[in-house]
């Protein structure tokens, strides 16, 4: 298992920066932005979809509760009532569960290559189309370095972190709030408001005694992330505006 995670997945996203660094922009701290983005970016679908999913179940959610309740004594046909709503709606309840599992050893490799990949004894497990740097830079725009912790670096994160944990909580409040779940709504609310302060305590603790580079990925992460959610919020708030009065599908 050690062995395809270090082929498949460390390997190419190691020289995947290196080749960045070799042809776009000399800077480890650049190449560290730019290739976060192409991995956010391939992702992006999957979080497209998530979210579109979870739309959709948040309208739902109504209609579930109903069939749970009419079937409470025989488990087999709520199950199966439930999974024909899930199927008419043409919506996968693990859909989020899904992402974070493809996703999870993608970051794990990310992680290594930005907390383990800066050292010289990496060079050969580049590629040979890649090719070694004749010189090598662990700078940032001349300001960081990236082999040492950067306090400027976590505190930008654990904002960042912060508008982020803001954004998803109105977003939750907001979902929560469309289909009449007034419970639901309160229990998300209580749970992202102590996530919104959490959230950037723990992104201080953690990067405060890691080397800046993974700071700058998880900066990158985060204000990704915060753009990602905005883009996906317009667009899914219009397709809900032309699915008004209509079936709660979003397609």
């Amino acid at each position: 298992m050690s062995y395809l995670f270090n082929e498949f997945l460390y390997r190419p996203l190691l020289n995947l920066l290196f080749l960045i660094y070799n042809n776009i922009w000399a800077d480890l701290g650049v190449a560290i932005i730019l290739l976060t983005i192409i991995i956010r970016l391939i992702l992006l679908p999957l979080f497209y979809k998530s979210a579109k999913d979870q739309t959709i179940i948040q309208k739902i959610t109504p209609r579930i509760k109903e069939i749970q309740k009419n079937h409470k004594d025989n488990k087999e046909k709520q199950v199966r009532e439930i999974m024909a709503v899930y199927k008419e709606h043409k919506v996968n309840p693990l859909s989020g569960f899904l992402l974070m599992l493809i996703q999870l050893p993608i970051l794990i490799a990310l992680y290594r290559v930005f907390w383990k990949g800066l050292s010289s004894d990496i060079f050969k497990l580049l590629y040979p189309f890649v090719g070694v740097p004749e010189n090598i830079s662990h700078s940032f725009l001349g300001l960081v370095d990236l082999n040492q912790k950067s306090l400027a670096i976590v505190i930008i994160a654990a904002l960042a972190q912060y508008f982020q944990s803001k954004l998803l909580m109105s977003v939750g409040k907001k979902n929560s709030k469309s289909v009449g779940n007034e419970g639901a709504a309160a229990v998300a609310e209580k749970i992202s408001r102590q996530m919104v302060f959490l959230g950037p305590v723990l992104t201080f603790v953690i990067l405060y005694s890691l080397p800046s580079a993974v700071g700058i990925y998880w900066l990158t992460t985060s204000v990704f992330s915060v753009i990602q959610q905005i883009v996906i919020n317009k667009r899914l708030g219009k397709r809900n505006e032309r699915d008004t009065g209509n079936s709660p599908q979003v397609n």
